[in-house]
């Protein structure tokens, strides 16, 4: 019985390696395979001219990304478009921390070293030799997507935010930022887009004038207030669970019509929504979820798998007669 189970599981192994979708081997997965700590992205030099190559950008989220092994890097390695960092402002510092927690907290994950510095080395190697009027976001395939940075507000708001805008200084210099432009009143899309979410204080974004911060708006009252704009925000993100209820295998029909009603509110408001804390478990309901937000336009998907989420087939749940989704 050992022996045969043994068959099975390298079989099943033998399959799953088959199916798992090959290395691209270009710069980023270069940075990834590389990657010891904070700031050995920026001591590539020269920069490699393939980095972003064959990377197929995708509507996904990299939720927790500073959790990642390599936070920022992996995201783009799948071609998620979207990264978040959790900010603390420890008083008396100059520096945001990251993290999820105080206790994470460490001196040489900050903000600019897990984020900010890394996209200013990507941007600066992309736009090399190239015009103003012509700039290149970090997928090659896609020079025109632009990167969101979803900055999570673990302090207090009005202490942070200064923090915020001059850390966001150097990218706002080179114009690589989206902004509101109150003369076309439209969205300037930019090779970065900053979002601000959590203890982020919403009349600071509002009152903002260099109009490069946007707020994450909640989704699921979008429908009791126009004060969620595509001027201020640009996610308009809720949990799942708080929207509409727990999840057990697949949406209901009343889960379905609900969700319906919000994305389509966002879409009217030209605002991206967004979906946090979708079942993780079992593998097939996760699965299952993901597709239904996606066939129902769903702006952005929330993830933790990167790679599932980006370049598996969210069909295959059974190799060799076993199920592997759960």
């Amino acid at each position: 019985m050992a022996n045969t189970n043994r068959v099975w599981l390298a079989l099943i192994n033998t399959l799953l390696s088959r199916l798992a979708p090959a290395a691209l081997g270009n710069g980023v997965e270069t940075v990834v395979k590389n990657w010891r700590s904070s700031g050995d992205a920026q001591k590539i030099i020269p920069w490699p001219a393939d980095f972003s190559r064959d990377v197929i950008p995708v509507q996904c989220h990299s939720h927790n990304d500073y959790w990642r092994k390599v936070p920022l890097f992996d995201a783009l390695a799948a071609g998620c478009v979207s990264v978040e960092a959790d900010i603390w402002n420890e008083q008396g510092s100059d520096e945001l921390l990251v993290g999820h927690s105080k206790r994470a907290l460490k001196a040489e994950r900050t903000l600019r070293s897990l984020y900010l510095d890394p996209i200013m080395h990507i941007l600066k190697a992309t736009n090399n030799g190239t015009s103003a009027n012509e700039t290149v976001g970090v997928f090659e395939t896609a020079p025109n997507t632009t990167l969101v940075l979803l900055l999570d507000f673990k302090t207090d708001g009005a202490n942070t935010w200064p923090l915020v805008q001059t850390h966001l200084e150097p990218l706002r210099e080179k114009e690589w930022l989206t902004r509101w432009d109150a003369t076309t009143k439209s969205r300037r899309l930019g090779l970065v887009t900053v979002v601000a979410t959590g203890k982020a204080p919403f009349d600071l974004v509002t009152s903002s004038t260099t109009k490069d911060i946007f707020f994450d708006a909640p989704l699921d009252n979008l429908d009791k207030t126009d004060q969620y704009t595509a001027e201020n925000s640009y996610f308009a993100s809720v949990s799942m669970g708080k929207a509409i209820g727990n999840v057990r295998h697949d949406l209901s029909v009343t889960q379905l019509v609900q969700v319906e009603k919000q994305i389509s509110l966002a879409e009217q408001k030209a605002l991206v929504s967004r979906y946090w804390d979708t079942p993780s478990w079992p593998m097939s309901t996760r699965n299952r979820v993901w597709q239904t937000l996606v066939d129902h336009g769903v702006g952005i998907l929330n993830v933790d798998s990167l790679e599932t989420a980006t370049r598996w087939d969210w069909k295959i749940c059974s190799v060799g007669g076993l199920r592997i989704c759960g």
